[in-house]
């Protein structure tokens, strides 16, 4: 079964979530269920980028020549890749060469291959995206996981969006939680004045964070890549 894929890159690091800084290698997957407000990759679903169908194999045959031997950790992305059947057989691939694998997804669709990702990062969508949350599809998501290595993100760009958090945050206690703070200029190319504005909403982010008693044990995050390379692609 072919995966639409937008882009092959790396190795970088992750940029967000609970293996925030890892060094990876990317595969970004085409098309999405849902369409955010504010999204920095809408070209994976709004048409400006067609996606190329290729077999899991081709895939890694990709990332063997992009990365060589300098990477051991692979993060599928989207988009949301969760809406792809196929990714079963590429996890598979990529635990046989001894990478591990993670992918983000908002909890919207279940596959049962998300069972094999070594690093989950759910990631449901604040008031801000426009989006709604269906909590009848996100417990069942976060049930089949109870013993998986996964984690909460929620993206924050407004005192709306901090307050789904909370609720989010209670409702799944036991599962770790980090707060991550949101681009709103995801088309600027002043890296200086886009690196200034994340810094002091992130100091915000952080404030309101330390000030919350349900926050006590979340984690407040940058979006890493978007600080040191802005809004290029492919980094």
């Amino acid at each position: 079964m072919k995966i639409p894929v937008i882009e092959v890159f790396g190795p970088t690091i992750q940029g967000e979530g609970m293996v925030i800084g890892q060094k990876t290698m990317f595969v970004r997957t085409g098309g999405c269920d849902y369409s955010c407000s504010w999204c920095d990759s809408r070209f994976t679903w709004d048409g400006s980028v067609r996606s190329e169908l290729i077999e899991a194999t081709e895939i890694v045959d990709q990332l063997k020549k992009i990365g060589g031997e300098t990477f051991s950790h692979v993060t599928i992305s989207g988009g949301n890749p969760a809406i792809h059947k196929g990714i079963d057989k590429l996890v598979d691939l990529c635990h046989d060469q001894g990478w591990k694998v993670a992918v983000e997804t908002q909890g919207s669709i279940w596959q049962e291959w998300v069972k094999k990702i070594d690093n989950i990062t759910i990631s449901p969508k604040p008031p801000s995206s426009k989006m709604e949350t269906d909590i009848e599809k996100l417990d069942h998501f976060m049930e089949q996981l109870e013993d998986r290595n996964v984690s909460l993100k929620a993206v924050v760009f407004d005192d709306d969006d901090f307050l789904f958090a909370e609720l989010i945050h209670k409702r799944y206690s036991h599962v770790p939680f980090y707060l991550q703070i949101g681009n709103e200029d995801v088309s600027s190319s002043d890296d200086r004045a886009l690196l200034s504005t994340l810094l002091q909403r992130y100091e915000w982010l952080i404030g309101k964070a330390t000030q919350s008693i349900t926050m006590n044990d979340a984690r407040v995050l940058p979006q890493l890549h978007t600080l040191i390379w802005g809004n290029q692609r492919g980094v």
